[in-house]
């Protein structure tokens, strides 16, 4: 395991479902998505649902694939195809939904989601709150969050929340109180 999984897993290990508010900057962004997710399907053995409001979920399956991450363990729920008129076609392991000012959408494909995969163990990665905020007003973003965060519980599942650290700090504050652990994940600095 790397610096990243050993931080987060250090933060989490006493957790059997948690969520997890994990902060990190935009040059690892989309790094430190992909070695989550592989530590989450390759390392604990879990299937999840991930939900991409930056990238289409061609794009995201390569980039998974190219890393090592078995995508059969994961259903995608993908908020920007439909924006950015892409091509959309049927998948079995994919929901595509309007777009990310549509959290209604958001959280009922994560709600169907979520309820397809088998056994106990089970995680929700969202990707990214950041974007959500490009969409949305912070208020809506907040309680959309203490929705989402409530929704983990019932689901018995492992959340990771992610934005970026330079999101609204105020926000990021109020987040944390619907969280298990908030995880700052952006490395030091030099």
């Amino acid at each position: 395991m790397g610096k990243i999984e050993d931080e987060f897993d250090k933060e989490v290990k006493d957790l059997k479902e948690y969520i997890a508010l994990a902060t990190v900057d935009a040059e690892n962004y989309q790094k430190t998505n992909l070695l989550l997710v592989k530590h989450l399907t390759k390392d604990e053995k879990i299937p999840g649902v991930y939900v991409t409001l930056n990238k289409p979920f061609e794009i995201m399956k390569k980039e998974f694939e190219k890393t090592g991450i078995n995508t059969k363990l994961i259903i995608f729920i993908d908020a920007v195809t439909k924006t950015s008129g892409g091509k959309i076609e049927k998948t079995k392991n994919c929901l595509f939904i309007g777009n990310p000012e549509n959290l209604s959408d958001i959280s009922l494909a994560m709600d169907q989601a979520v309820r397809a995969l088998p056994g106990d163990g089970r995680f929700l990665f969202f990707d990214s709150l950041s974007t959500l905020l490009m969409y949305n007003r912070v208020e809506t973003v907040a309680r959309f969050i203490h929705f989402l965060a409530g929704k983990m519980r019932v689901w018995k599942v492992r959340g990771i929340i992610v934005s970026l650290k330079k999101t609204d700090k105020e926000l990021i504050e109020q987040l944390s109180q619907f969280c298990d652990v908030v995880i700052d994940l952006a490395g030091d600095k030099k």
